[in-house]
């Protein structure tokens, strides 16, 4: 189960100042800090089947490291995201072209995409392009990951920026995710990231639902 928070982040300058903060440099995991480089693709058949489960199939590069996800069972409330997640590494860039969903065949929501893909191909629809800037935090016995994101989302339809914050809890409680990410949005005048960068990329390809 992924849960985290997301927040749209006004402009560079407020995305420095949260990368600095003292408070959260002062809970900060000693050599966490890091900034990454990421890609993103992800991918449906033509009629948009996944989509239509709310399944979303993403093969991502983060810096040399390449990974293949499934995200499904979303629920969001107000800047609050959950939903169930799987990751399988992959050493084979030629992925970003053509994923297999065998990838995902040892899982239950494998064998599911797998009978719901029924052998067609899969195409990307969505791209995304963004410097991860991250680091975790450890505050009363909670372990969670904040990520600055900066990038553009890419359809065939048009692109959309990406500058948004998450806080995602790794270990420990949903309150204290729920009131650590409360405080830095109103401290920040941060707005609730109402929608998944995904689901902002099939808004662009008149997808979503």
């Amino acid at each position: 189960m992924e849960i985290e928070l997301k927040y749209s982040i006004p402009d560079d300058l407020t995305a420095d100042r949260i990368w600095e903060d003292a408070q959260l440099l002062s809970w900060e995991e000693e050599d966490t800090r890091e900034k990454v480089a990421m890609k993103a693709a992800y991918f449906d058949t033509d009629d948009m089947v996944l989509s239509h489960h709310d399944i979303a199939f993403r093969i991502r590069k983060e810096g040399t490291r390449i990974v293949a996800s499934l995200k499904w069972g979303g629920k969001t409330e107000g800047a609050l995201f959950q939903r169930q997640e799987i990751n399988v590494p992959v050493d084979d860039e030629a992925c970003f072209m053509m994923p297999s969903p065998q990838l995902f065949k040892e899982s239950d929501i494998g064998k599911q995409i797998i009978d719901l893909i029924a052998g067609r191909r899969l195409n990307c629809i969505v791209e995304m392009s963004f410097m991860r800037r991250r680091f975790r935090i450890d505050k009363d016995d909670t372990i969670i990951e904040v990520s600055i994101d900066n990038g553009e989302i890419i359809t065939d339809r048009g692109t959309e920026p990406i500058s948004e914050i998450e806080f995602e809890l790794f270990s420990g409680e949903q309150d204290v995710l729920t009131k650590l990410g409360g405080e830095l949005a109103e401290k920040y005048q941060l707005s609730p990231g109402l929608s998944s960068k995904y689901k902002r990329g099939l808004t662009l390809l008149g997808h979503a639902h």
